[in-house]
């Protein structure tokens, strides 16, 4: 890297500290476990935020766009097409909001939070007698965000369907900014 990257580097790690404060590390041992997924790719970020809030998220996304940064949501990491790798800024989802909020026996649905783990949504909704259909070998793992991501469905796809066929709404950012509701 040479000493003007570096330098911007520095400046954005300031930029996200000011607007989350604990929740951004750019450390290089943290860099280099972010760099890699479950795919053959290697991609080393700038920083890595651990959001605690919606309102983090939304902000750390404005910084990475006013600067021309990539920003990159990441969950479990267990996409192996490289999905939750790359410059810039990576958002861990599941360290902070990684909850199932409410299940809906009657209308058979959940709300759950983007780095909810499918295990966590499976447990809660096995309580009800209900299951979200995906069902992907990394379901200990992968986030519900991730899944959404890469569209996952998992060995029976042709009975559950596909993470798509299976989501009712989303709140969604753009990449203009525009917070969406779906």
């Amino acid at each position: 890297m040479n000493c003007s990257a570096v330098a911007v580097d520095a400046h954005l790690a300031a930029l996200l500290r000011e607007v989350v404060g604990d929740a951004v590390d750019d450390r290089p041992r943290r860099l280099a476990e972010y760099s890699s997924d479950a795919s053959n790719y290697r991609v080393v970020p700038t920083a890595v935020v651990f959001p605690r809030h919606v309102d983090d998220i939304l902000a750390v996304a404005e910084v990475c766009r006013r600067e021309g940064v990539a920003l990159t949501a990441r969950g479990g990491g267990t996409s192996c097409a490289g999905n939750a790798v790359g410059p810039g800024v990576v958002l861990d989802l599941s360290r902070h909001l990684g909850r199932v909020l409410a299940v809906d026996p009657d209308a058979r649905t959940a709300r759950v939070e983007p780095g909810a783990v499918l295990d966590t949504l499976q447990a809660a909704a096995g309580r009800h007698g209900l299951r979200f259909g995906p069902d992907p070998s990394s379901h200990s793992r992968c986030t519900l965000g991730g899944m959404i991501g890469n569209n996952a469905c998992g060995a029976h796809a042709m009975a559950y369907g596909t993470t798509a066929a299976n989501v009712a709404s989303l709140d969604l950012l753009d990449g203009r900014g525009r917070r969406l509701a779906v």
